[in-house]
């Protein structure tokens, strides 16, 4: 993403969405992201801009991004232009008899024997990454993913964003959840990639924190109970000093000082750019309602220690849309009085608090998660060739921009 710098609160967006490459007929993962950015730009490289636009590449080599080139002053319109970009993809890799392939991970990718970590430019970093956690495994080479950047313009604003931020964090799986299955099989985790994001970088455990970042609310604060803690773990690993604090923070919100924005990280990939973007407008809408609710609450949110929102978070890892949440003190900071309540029950009050307008999101209220329809249409078949049946719906959804619906 390019710098968001003096944008105010909620004055720009900026969109990334990281797609798959596999073959048309078998699904089988394509190390060919440097052969597409060739393909498009007449030369290998880790960024090709189209217009308000742009593509790059990811740690391995069958992993493209798709992004705004710059913040966006809208979320409208965009599900539009990121079809336009896959489109241009999949037209551009047919002569590879590749497509693009939504969702969070691979249903059965062996990322020991499959992974091929990108060679080209910027490839020090990605090879020192490799080094220090080996990335041939479903956390690292395995996964794609959404983000989306939110700017701030000072500390008192970066204040409110990331206090309304941590809040909601917890509950974003239930609507983004698309990663049931991992090698073949459904071990009852309906967002397995974020399982894998939570614990892959332990051997350093200041990296991720408890993905729910640390109770920080100045760039000061930042600094000493998230940086410098990085720093001092990863002194014996990156001698060289090549790694970015900012391209180590892994935690699921990510504060980019150096472009003024905070970078939300743990949405799944949906099937199609209409579900990321309808997921991102609800985000951003419940983000806007508590930072609202500021005046009489903002104590109280900046409050919440990061080892209990990450107690929800696990759940909602779990269970998705299902989770069953009993901390009426959690449900207390969105005017929700309750005692238990689904996730889902959860987002549907906050919809009804905000002028949030997608009917997208429609699909995800009655038929689940993407993680949830998906397991669904498998029907508890998870052979391979099942699984190809309904992963290559998923490719035709991506294909047309439209929603996996099972009705």
């Amino acid at each position: 993403m390019e710098k968001l710098n003096y944008l105010a609160l909620g004055k720009g967006f900026g969109v990334e969405m990281e797609y798959m490459i596999v073959d048309k007929d078998s699904l089988k993962v394509l190390a060919i992201s440097d052969l597409l950015l060739q393909d498009v730009s007449g030369d290998i490289t880790t960024d090709f801009e189209n217009g308000d636009m742009a593509w790059s590449n990811e740690l391995v080599l069958h992993v493209l991004e798709i992004k705004t080139n710059g913040p966006s002053p809208t979320l409208k319109g965009l599900s539009e232009k990121f079809a336009e970009n896959v489109s241009m993809a999949n037209k551009l890799l047919s002569k590879h008899n590749a497509i693009l392939l939504p969702s969070g991970a691979h249903p059965w990718m062996d990322p020991l024997s499959e992974t091929k970590i990108w060679p080209h430019e910027y490839n020090e970093v990605y090879a020192l990454y490799d080094r220090i956690f080996d990335c041939k495994g479903h956390g690292w080479s395995n996964l794609q993913s959404t983000h989306i950047n939110l700017p701030f313009a000072n500390d008192e604003e970066f204040a409110k964003l990331h206090a309304a931020i941590r809040l909601i964090l917890p509950i974003i799986p239930a609507l983004s959840a698309s990663t049931p299955i991992l090698d073949a099989s459904y071990c009852g985790i309906k967002d397995h990639r974020l399982e894998y994001y939570r614990l892959n970088q332990k051997k350093i455990p200041s990296i991720a924190g408890k993905v729910i970042p640390e109770r920080a609310f100045s760039q000061g604060d930042y600094e000493s109970l998230i940086f410098e803690p990085i720093r001092k773990e990863m002194a014996a690993y990156d001698t060289d000093k090549i790694l970015s604090k900012y391209f180590l923070n892994s935690r699921g919100a990510i504060a980019r000082f150096d472009r003024m924005a905070v970078e939300i990280r743990i949405i799944d990939t949906q099937e199609a750019p209409k579900m990321d973007i309808a997921v991102l407008e609800l985000i951003d809408a419940a983000i806007n309602y508590l930072i609202s609710l500021q005046s009489d609450f903002f104590e109280r949110q900046k409050a919440w220690d990061e080892n209990d929102l990450s107690a929800i978070f696990r759940d909602v890892i779990k269970d998705a849309e299902n989770t069953r949440i009993t901390n009426s003190r959690y449900f207390a900071e969105f005017g929700f009085k309750s005692e238990s309540a689904s996730a889902v029950e959860l987002w549907k009050f906050i919809i009804d608090q905000t002028d949030f307008q997608n009917d997208a999101i429609e699909v995800i209220l009655k038929e689940g998660s993407l993680a949830t329809r998906i397991l669904k249409a498998l029907e508890n078949d998870f052979s391979e060739s099942n699984l190809r049946s309904v992963y290559k719906k998923l490719g035709q959804c991506l294909a047309k921009n439209e929603s996996f619906s099972l009705q």
